[in-house]
């Protein structure tokens, strides 16, 4: 069941930023996420970054975010739902930027298992979405998540991820200040457009509540694939079983 969108856009603890003025153009309830992080030198991910997109970094370090989810619900404001467009799996490649002072996600993939919101999202929002075929048990007894994707787009390198991921206790709301509230209060993304122009799409949602997770990772090469080595270290792992977003349609940033 998502959250009322009055409750939604009410939820503004955290937030740096005001929501939007205008109505919001979609909404998402992201389900069985997880974020694994790796830290990797500042000037490795600025080298990867367009022009007008600022890294942002903890401590100096840049922090490199390999995400599955699925999305459980998609749906377009004023549209009818149809069944094969309104959810989606997902997984994204993400670090963490500013522009104009405004912090954000940048993504370097996002590899999705429908073509058409695939193509959608590339002409519509100028994301870097992807084919990708998945297999997955989000049902699974044991309370884990057992997640595999294989990308079949051309216009990337190949990449594979395969892993099985569960959370370690109850969810908490990230503490104030700490490295998890950085990695995850993040409320716009920002990408390009065909010119250049940077753009940037605002979303809203309530304070993550992130739980401490475990992940047996038996194959991942989507850093490798954007040209990036992980450092030889256990990730650092957040679980979050539910979270009803809105975002709005994307603008020059």
């Amino acid at each position: 069941m998502r959250a009322p969108a009055a409750e939604i856009l009410a939820a503004t603890k955290g937030r740096p930023w005001p929501v939007p003025a205008r109505p919001w153009a979609m909404w998402q309830v992201w389900s069985d996420l997880l974020f694994a992080h790796w830290p990797l030198p500042a000037a490795t991910v600025a080298a990867r970054l367009p022009p007008g997109v600022t890294l942002d970094t903890w401590e100096g370090e840049a922090w490199l975010g390999i995400v599955p989810f699925r999305i459980a619900t998609l749906h377009i404001r004023a549209t009818p739902d149809i069944p094969p467009f309104s959810r989606l799996t997902e997984l994204n490649v993400r670090t963490y930027v500013r522009v104009g002072g405004l912090p954000g996600v940048y993504f370097f993939s996002l590899d999705a298992d429908n073509p058409i919101t695939v193509q959608v999202a590339r002409s519509w929002y100028h994301l870097p979405y992807l084919n990708a075929r998945f297999a997955c048990d989000f049902a699974a007894r044991d309370g884990a998540v057992r997640y595999a994707m294989r990308r079949t787009d051309h216009r990337a390198r190949p990449a594979v991820f395969d892993a099985t991921y569960r959370p370690l206790a109850p969810a908490q709301p990230a503490a104030p200040g700490s490295l998890a509230g950085w990695l995850t209060a993040r409320y716009a993304l920002y990408t390009t457009d065909r010119r250049g122009r940077v753009l940037r799409g605002d979303i809203t949602h309530a304070p993550w509540r992130l739980a401490p997770a475990e992940a047996e990772i038996r194959a991942n090469t989507l850093a490798a694939s954007h040209g990036f080595t992980l450092p030889v270290m256990p990730p650092l792992l957040h679980f979050s079983r539910q979270l009803d977003t809105l975002a709005w349609t994307i603008r020059p940033a």
